[in-house]
């Protein structure tokens, strides 16, 4: 099986050590920072702007980073303009001021957002499940700054939702008994397979956990997206992993809460994947992001 796949000028090996793939995204990146709390925000971003697409900004999932989407990068990046963030309390960047919400951390994010894309122009936003609750706030603050907002698997929209138990990291643990924890982790919120669980997933789940500060499970269970969307004037689209465990009572019954306020609302459900959708199905959900942002443009 070819493990290579074009990156810009360069390429990533899908089988080298996990350590050595993120190192190479990041070396092919530009890092930038913005204002939040006492420190900063970070921002990598790939790619170049193309005529006639418009910039495309990442927001991944809670206790997350922008690792989350490292599947998704280079073929995104090969199309445009690519930022993927670290959310404010989470991955490298700084705790947002107090009160710690998803509402604070979304005026964190529209504000970077104002000075890193400074010209005026518009954007496309992908967020993913806690980044689509920040992202729905950034999206309201940012107005018609943004073009279309995409909503990728997200709690917080006032219906029921699985509340699954999870295995415990110990201090005491081993490498490889800490590396059994994520995996049965991932099997249980993240993918529908679990023998797509492979190395770099379970590396990126234990290093994202480590470096977690907002807690944001305890904002699942709120109404705050439907009741914010009113206020979001981009166009708004959805992609969904069929087989996603959060997705109660059905991903069906998500779409029809998101279409309430905004009836243009389209839709993509990726079959055979998960909650994390992008990692387990990335050729069918980067197809769904180009669809739905070519159609916002």
């Amino acid at each position: 099986m070819n493990t290579r796949q074009g990156f810009g000028s360069a390429s990533v090996d899908w089988a080298a050590d996990p350590a050595t793939i993120i190192a190479s995204f990041e070396a092919h990146s530009m890092r930038f920072e913005t204002p939040c709390g006492a420190g900063t925000m970070v921002w990598r971003r790939w790619g170049e702007r193309r005529e006639g697409l418009l910039p495309l900004v990442l927001l991944h999932g809670g206790s997350g980073a922008w690792t989350h989407w490292i599947k998704n990068i280079p073929a995104l990046a090969d199309m445009t303009e690519v930022w993927a963030c670290d959310l404010p309390g989470l991955g490298d960047s700084a705790m947002p001021n107090a009160p710690h919400t998803p509402a604070t951390a979304g005026q964190v994010v529209a504000d970077g957002l104002r000075k890193l894309i400074a010209d005026a122009g518009q954007m496309h936003m992908v967020a993913f499940s806690f980044g689509a609750h920040v992202g729905t706030f950034a999206a309201a603050f940012l107005g018609d700054r943004l073009a279309s907002f995409t909503i990728c698997g997200s709690a917080a929209l006032g219906l029921p939702h699985n509340r699954l138990e999870f295995d415990r990291e110990r201090s005491t643990m081993t490498t490889d008994e800490s590396a059994v924890v994520h995996r049965n982790n991932l099997a249980k919120l993240m993918f529908l397979d679990p023998a797509r669980i492979d190395a770099l997933a379970v590396h990126i789940q234990a290093e994202n956990i480590r470096r977690a500060r907002f807690k944001s499970r305890a904002f699942a269970g709120t109404n705050e997206i439907p009741a914010t969307l009113p206020h979001v004037t981009a166009r708004l689209s959805a992609i969904w992993g069929a087989g996603d465990v959060l997705a109660t009572p059905s991903v069906e019954a998500r779409y029809d809460i998101l279409r309430k306020d905004h009836p243009e609302l389209r839709t993509r459900t990726i079959g055979d994947a998960g909650h994390w959708a992008q990692y387990e199905q990335p050729q069918a959900f980067n197809a769904a992001v180009l669809e739905l942002t070519r159609l916002a443009d």
